[in-house]
């Protein structure tokens, strides 16, 4: 068993239990490490219940106490068993992700105990945040990406794009931009988006989105409240800015 329990340690998995009754835990060497808490203190719940971001739990507490209301309500012994992937903040301040899973024991018709894993998956949540930044922002110039804007503007049911309320969608087009390619080379070109991009971010700061939509075209999305003389002045200042000299 003593084995055993190192190894999973070891792979950053631990064992965990919780009695109902007085919500006493009992863990493995696993949750201590990831909770950076040592081996041989007392656990309380509410204290580590409080090492939760926010979101995560507030998902972990509905899913646990949804698993001990469907504990025992049928003959499917699947119907108490949860999984839920949480953030947590340890008490040096450090951010980890776990895969929290867990099981209830119920004796008597009533659920008794919790029982499961959690597993260190912040390497792995390290690994899919970065993919899907690539995947959602243009990689020369950071901007989110033609299909960020595609599937969450132009394709958006009306009112649903999630960055609603949106009152107007600026486009740009840098021209000549071929020519710059062809004379100086592509670096060249490339440090053109490159700055391009930055004036469009600092000229609309509050944009809910500002992406790249093509070779040398730029699409930026303006709330709702920032219209008539005041987008047109903040255009204005921007297009000053876009056509000074580029070094």
């Amino acid at each position: 068993t003593a084995l055993i329990e190192r190894a999973l340690a070891l792979a950053g998995i631990g064992a965990w239990s919780c009695d109902l009754a007085d919500s006493s835990l009992l863990w493995t060497a696993g949750v201590y490490d990831l909770f950076g808490l040592p081996a041989d203190s007392r656990v309380d719940r509410r204290q580590t219940v409080a090492m939760y971001a926010e979101e995560s739990r507030e998902t972990m507490e509905r899913a646990r106490a949804q698993a001990i209301a469907d504990a025992g309500t049928s003959g499917d012994p699947k119907r108490g068993r949860f999984s839920v992937d949480a953030e947590i903040v340890r008490t040096d301040g450090a951010r980890r992700w776990m895969r929290l899973t867990g099981d209830v024991v119920v004796e008597g018709g009533r659920a008794r105990r919790l029982y499961g894993l959690k597993q260190d998956i912040t390497d792995e949540k390290l690994r899919w945040e970065a993919m899907r930044r690539l995947a959602e922002h243009d990689a020369l110039t950071g901007l989110a990406s033609r299909a960020v804007f595609q599937s969450r503007f132009l394709d958006a049911a009306a009112g649903g794009s999630g960055i609603a309320p949106l009152g107007a969608l600026i486009l740009f087009d840098m021209d000549g931009f071929k020519q710059v390619n062809d004379r100086f080379g592509h670096a060249a070109g490339d440090a053109c988006l490159r700055v391009v991009s930055e004036r469009l971010t600092t000229a609309f700061p509050d944009a809910p989105m500002i992406s790249r939509i093509g070779g040398d075209e730029f699409a930026v999305l303006v709330r709702a409240e920032t219209l008539g003389a005041a987008l047109e002045l903040r255009l204005a200042a921007a297009l000053a800015d876009l056509r000074m000299p580029i070094a």
